[in-house]
Formats: structure tokens, C-alpha cells, sequence
């Protein structure tokens, strides 16, 4: 008893070391958010002056809620379509029998190997020939849609019994009914887990919104707090305040899927 007591003793030691090393950039910034410009600097990571005006001179700079509803509105939609579209092309992987269905699904998982630098050029031609540039449709249209979701999911559904599609379709249902009917509310875990990912990659994604983006009106918040840092200096203290209110929403839907999360992570690794 005495052993187990101290094992466990040293291994919850051991992670509280970890979560604090792992937090301590999180404090910093959120420490620094607080601190004048040439206090940023110093080595004394607890402010000497509190600088909380330092939140309200982020939106008098920049229209930050313009770029946090941009950056909200477009991660919302391509974590719906992407949800969607990958559910979808899960069920046909997975539950639906057809000629080189296999072989389609590894042609499939084989662009995961594809920078997507690679694929940049060309998405960005044809956004341009389609007349997308510059727009919401621009930014949400090419990420949704997923080969990792596709794989996630249908590793998902491969778990739940095949007998409830055939007791469906024995009372007449056809595939579309069965998909969303029987197999997508199955799926809610796996679904949920994939819509936190997606999410929270969009809402920090940069490459994409840069060379898409012209107009200030539909900057995201990584590109609009670029203007903290240009050739007339780093204001530190403004972009840690910024990056601040910029993670609340990550944080808020993290919290609230955790569960989710982690039994859909558990249950997409039983069957592959």
C-alpha cells in the first residue's frame, strides 16, 4: 500500500511539474498584457504599474471585434461543412459496400502526405478564376473539406454495429435516412471531436487569410494584429493583451467538448 501510495505520489508530482512548465508561457502573457511597453522587457515578470487600459487601446488601434467576428464566422462555417462533408464521405467509406472502395479511400488518405504549400498555388488560381478572392466564400470553400476527417470518422463508424443499418433498411430507409438518422447521432463524439480540431486550426490559421485577404473589413484576428508589429516598433504589451481575448473562445469550447473529445479520440482508435 505504502509503494502504490508513493508511485502515485511521484507520478502526479511529476505531471504537476509538466502542466506548470506548460503554463508558464500562458501566465507570461497574460502577465505582460499588463505591463508597459519597456516593462515588457525586464526580466521581473510580475508588472510593477498594472497596465489593464492596455484591452481598451487594442480597440481603439484596430477594429477588433470586426476581426474577432470574422475570425468566428468563418471557422463556424467551415467546421460545419467540414463536419458534414467528412461524415458523409465517412459513411460511404465505411458503411456502403462498392466496387475499389478500398482502393479509392487510400488514394484518398495518400493527400495527407501533400504539404499544403503544394496545394496553395492551385487553390489560390482557382479562387482567383472563380472570382473568390477577396471574399468569405474564398477563405471557407477550400477547408471544407477534409482527408483527416474522412479518416477520423470513418474510423469511428467502423464501431458501430452493422445490424442497425440493416434493421433500418429492412423497414424501408434509404441511405440518406440511415446516415442521418442512425449513424450521425452514433457519431456525435467522433463529430465533435473532429468540429474541435477544425475549429480551433481555422480560427489560428494565418498562410490562407493573408494572400487571400485584401480588404480590412474581413481580416481575421492573426492578420489584423500584424499592425501591432511594423516598422514603427513591436508594441508587445498590445499584442499579448490582444492574444488574450484571442484564445478566450478556444479555451470556452475546449472546456466544454473535453469529454467529448477524449472519448472520441479513445473510440476512433479501436477499429481501423
Amino acid at each position: 500500500m505504502n509503494r502504490r501510495f508513493g508511485r502515485t505520489t511521484v507520478n502526479h508530482t511529476v505531471l504537476f511539474l509538466l502542466a506548470l512548465v506548460m503554463l508558464l508561457p500562458f501566465l507570461w502573457m497574460v502577465l505582460a498584457s499588463f505591463k508597459s511597453r519597456s516593462e515588457v522587457e525586464q526580466i521581473n515578470p510580475i508588472p510593477v504599474v498594472w497596465h489593464p487600459e492596455n484591452y481598451k487601446r487594442v480597440f481603439e488601434q484596430i477594429p477588433f471585434a470586426k476581426y474577432y467576428f470574422n475570425s468566428v464566422f468563418i471557422s463556424a462555417w467551415v467546421t460545419v461543412l467540414q463536419c458534414l462533408t467528412s461524415a458523409m464521405a465517412a459513411y460511404a467509406f465505411s458503411r456502403i459496400r462498392w466496387r475499389f472502395r478500398d482502393a479509392v479511400f487510400r488514394l484518398y488518405l495518400m493527400t495527407l502526405m501533400i504539404p499544403g504549400v503544394v496545394t496553395m498555388i492551385p487553390n489560390f488560381t482557382l479562387m482567383v478564376r472563380l472570382h473568390l478572392l477577396d471574399s468569405y466564400v474564398g477563405l471557407i470553400v477550400p477547408a471544407a473539406f477534409s482527408a483527416f476527417g474522412t479518416f477520423l470518422l470513418r474510423q469511428f463508424m467502423l464501431t458501430i454495429p452493422a445490424s442497425l443499418d440493416e434493421a433500418a433498411g429492412m423497414d424501408g430507409a434509404t441511405h440518406w435516412q440511415i446516415f442521418w438518422e442512425v449513424i450521425f447521432p452514433l457519431a456525435r463524439a467522433g463529430v465533435i471531436t473532429l468540429a474541435v480540431f477544425t475549429f480551433m486550426g481555422t480560427y489560428g490559421s494565418f498562410t490562407w487569410p493573408l494572400i487571400m485577404i485584401k480588404s480590412e473589413s474581413l481580416r481575421t484576428l492573426p492578420i489584423g494584429m500584424l499592425f501591432f508589429d511594423s516598422i514603427y516598433g513591436k508594441q508587445t504589451e498590445l499584442i499579448m493583451a490582444a492574444s488574450v481575448m484571442n484564445i478566450v473562445p478556444l479555451i470556452l469550447l475546449f472546456s466544454f467538448t473535453q469529454k467529448y473529445l477524449v472519448s472520441g479520440i479513445q473510440l476512433g482508435a479501436v477499429k481501423g
